[in-house]
């Protein structure tokens, strides 16, 4: 009996792994079609979350030219963000549908919601800083603009982070598989964007919060970024090779440069600028590569078939 058992697993190992295939060499998924107006969406997302909470900060602790970039800068870049939103969908009134329903367990409908509560806040706040002072609107504005900014705040992170749980919500390998670690890159990525743009504008002196923000940002972004690619296994390929490599490479190297500028060059104007816009363009770099990984990753059968074979292995019952 136990040699017959020998026998049989020899047999089995004999018995080569089966490749994975395609029908007809085609992909098993198909490749995402949104266009370069998603993952610049995704940043500008990022930006307007990041600099409200710097706005916020601003306004409390009485730094008046890091509130009013804060502000417009976030007004400006969620208006972008709209924008690039409804021109992916193609029709605006598609934006005006997902307000229709509330869907908790649709990463989508809840994002939509997201950025409806924090729009209006942070436009009331961005018109204070805008409108004369003697102007009774201008009056009215900066009488709430306090509160109207800190309630925009306070769904600021969750406008930085709902756009990864979107992504990793899809089929796509290259998102699916790094459900766990992309929120952790795109608020790194949001918070290096935000404080990079105010030191770019922001004189050194108010500058301050700003420079924290963005070396905090750019740690957590350059961290999560390794960790992501260290953990996803045969995935992690899509975002090692081709395209997305080389954008997440130089996304890489800015923001490393950008955290040194911003460590060294408190009291350079010059040098705060630099790095601030060395940030900046790592953190678009960031998305950019990101996005160019998931499409990628459905290119290639291995990254659904591999995996999914794992799971299955590792979930079978074993004699």
């Amino acid at each position: 009996m136990t040699d017959r058992k020998s026998r049989r697993s020899r047999e089995e190992l004999m018995v080569p792994e089966a490749e994975f295939r395609s029908y007809y060499g085609r992909p098993v998924l198909k490749p995402p079609v949104w266009e370069w107006k998603v993952p610049a969406y995704l940043f500008t997302g990022g930006l307007a979350a990041g600099t409200s909470l710097l706005a916020a900060g601003a306004d409390l602790t009485g730094r008046p030219r890091l509130r009013r970039v804060g502000r417009t800068g976030s007004v400006a870049a969620l208006l972008a963000s709209v924008y690039l939103l409804v021109a992916d969908l193609g029709r605006p009134e598609r934006f005006h549908h997902m307000l229709r329903v509330a869907k908790p367990t649709s990463p989508m409908s809840v994002g939509t919601w997201l950025l409806s509560a924090f729009g209006p806040g942070m436009g009331v706040a961005a018109v204070a800083e805008v409108l004369p002072a003697g102007w009774w609107p201008g009056k009215l504005a900066r009488a709430v603009a306090r509160p109207a900014g800190l309630a925009s705040a306070a769904v600021a992170p969750a406008v930085a982070t709902y756009t990864a749980v979107l992504l990793s919500q899809t089929a796509v390998p290259a998102w699916h598989e790094a459900h766990p670690r992309l929120p952790f890159v795109f608020a790194g990525s949001a918070a290096a964007s935000s404080g990079g743009f105010a030191m770019v504008l922001v004189p050194v002196e108010e500058a301050g919060p700003a420079r924290a923000l963005a070396a905090m940002g750019a740690v957590t972004e350059l961290a999560a970024s390794k960790l992501l690619e260290k953990r996803l296994g045969l995935t992690a390929e899509a975002y090692t090779t081709g395209k997305a490599h080389r954008l997440r490479k130089w996304s890489e190297r800015l923001t490393a440069a950008g955290l040194l500028g911003t460590l060294i060059g408190h009291r350079s104007r010059a040098v705060s600028a630099a790095a601030g816009a060395a940030l900046f363009a790592g953190s678009a770099l960031q998305r950019f590569g990101t996005f160019e990984a998931g499409v990628e990753s459905t290119r290639d059968p291995k990254y659904v078939v591999v995996p999914q074979r794992r799971r299955a292995a590792a979930a079978a019952p074993r004699p």
